[in-house]
């Protein structure tokens, strides 16, 4: 049975591939969208600084957005030749809503073009651009002036969402590319680090098993180690993106205020579910009572404890309320005293009595005879001697309750056979119906006359 509790714990279910899926998912859009940036002020992953001279194309931008790329020449690095012609543009932009057309305008002389807009020079075209493109100077030239006189041009909103789009999509598949090696480590490391989880998971439940004998303790050692391995390889991951730890710790020490104050009710549960496992109240299987919920225990989660009620209900009980609550664990001792009233009358012989009645209480299977039973005189009133009859059963409910009712009925047979039973309940006597709801560990099968004592 236990190694067949091993395996069942070792199996993945759906939720934890969905999980390890979403970090997957979430490491790569971190990636792909370049988050968070630098111009931000927020930590950023490690990128790969190039020196402007060494880059060999940048992006010509039209309100922010890329739209062609052009190279750079002997005299001048493509940065800033792109920046020379981003600030022309952004200049006749902030003059004009609607700018004119740009025309191409050839010059074969020279063996260059220029897209002009109202005899004002935007950009110059070489034929290093036509190398670099595999085209000519002509083709060149209007190809990247219908590019730019559609991305001045004022469009209708669709047009635009549409150019925002292409040019978001653009983006990131270029940021995909540039960190695809970075991606593809990080996932090969949360690839070991999940089997790596499941291996020291498995292997500690297996010494845990061994060693402890208690299937709580057990399972809080295997989630400490399985989250420790899961922390560790998360770590190294970020840092195989080239994460800046140090940005991102000072970054957590500004908001653990805000963090810590809108959790602090689930870090609360997750605390004193590690409390309650390591102080052991209560362990799975145990019969306990916690506020107004009587039941099984068949689940104790760092986050909160299950527990089948008598009636085949479950109730999930925060950690929090059960640590913060007075628990009765009526099952702590595998023994547990019960006791039934009955009235007799006053001509009884009480000591012939008490043999027979201690006799058949003695021969009832379940009742255990180390304490031995006892039949005492618990109060006499004006028409009965009420006789109070203690034993010690199983502490678990279902035997409780059927050998106090098998007692109670063995007791009624032995009265009416002596014709000393009283056909009257005692006046005194207690009687509580058994609750639908659930009801206090003290709480017995009294309709028939049965009272239960600690």
């Amino acid at each position: 049975m236990r190694l067949g509790e091993l395996d069942n714990g070792m199996g993945w279910g759906k939720q934890n591939y969905r999980r390890l899926w979403l970090l997957v998912l979430g490491l790569g859009l971190t990636l792909c969208l370049g988050w968070p940036t630098p111009r931000l002020g927020l930590p950023a992953f490690a990128q790969t600084t190039v020196d402007p001279a060494e880059q060999f194309f940048a992006d010509v931008l039209v309100r922010g957005q890329p739209v062609f790329q052009v190279g750079g020449l002997p005299d001048i690095s493509a940065a800033d030749r792109a920046g020379q012609i981003n600030r022309r543009i952004a200049a006749l932009l902030n003059q004009t809503d609607n700018p004119g057309p740009i025309t191409v305008n050839v010059d074969r002389d020279r063996d260059l073009a220029t897209l002009q807009v109202n005899q004002q020079v935007i950009m110059t075209v070489t034929q290093q651009d036509a190398l670099d493109f595999n085209t000519d100077l002509a083709s060149l030239g209007q190809r990247w002036a219908v590019l730019l006189n559609q991305a001045m041009a004022r469009t209708n909103l669709a047009a635009a969402v549409s150019y925002r789009i292409r040019g978001t999509a653009q983006q990131l598949v270029r940021n995909t590319l540039d960190n695809l090696p970075a991606l593809l480590g990080a996932l090969v490391v949360l690839v070991l680090t999940w089997l790596m989880a499941a291996a020291v998971r498995h292997a500690v439940l297996v010494w845990a098993s061994k060693t402890e004998g208690d299937r709580t303790t057990e399972e809080l050692i295997s989630r400490l180690s399985y989250g420790a391995v899961w922390t560790l390889g998360a770590v190294v991951a970020l840092g195989v993106m080239g994460l800046n730890f140090a940005a991102l710790l000072g970054t957590l020490g500004l908001t653990s205020v805000a963090i810590g104050f809108s959790l602090r009710d689930v870090l609360s549960n997750y605390i004193s579910g590690v409390i309650l496992l390591a102080t052991r109240p209560f362990r799975i299987g145990d019969q306990i009572v916690i506020n107004n919920y009587e039941g099984t225990v068949t689940q104790i989660q760092l986050r909160a404890t299950t527990m089948q009620t008598y009636d085949g209900r479950l109730v999930y009980i925060p950690n929090q309320e059960v640590f913060q609550s007075s628990i009765t664990n009526n099952t702590a001792s595998p023994v547990r005293l019960s006791s039934v009233t009955v009235g007799i009358d006053h001509t009884a012989d009480l000591p012939d009595l008490f043999a027979r009645i201690q006799q058949q209480m003695q021969q009832i299977e379940g009742v255990e005879l180390d304490p031995e039973p006892i039949v005492l005189v618990r109060e006499l009133t004006p028409s009965t001697v009420n006789l109070e009859a203690q034993f010690w059963v199983n502490s678990r409910k279902q035997s409780f309750l059927q050998v106090t009712s098998q007692v109670l009925a063995a007791i009624k047979l032995t009265l009416q056979a002596a014709q000393f039973a009283e056909t009257n309940e005692p006046e005194d006597m207690a009687v509580e119906p058994i609750p639908n709801q659930p009801a206090s560990a003290d709480s017995e099968v009294s309709q028939l006359g049965i009272d239960s004592g600690e």
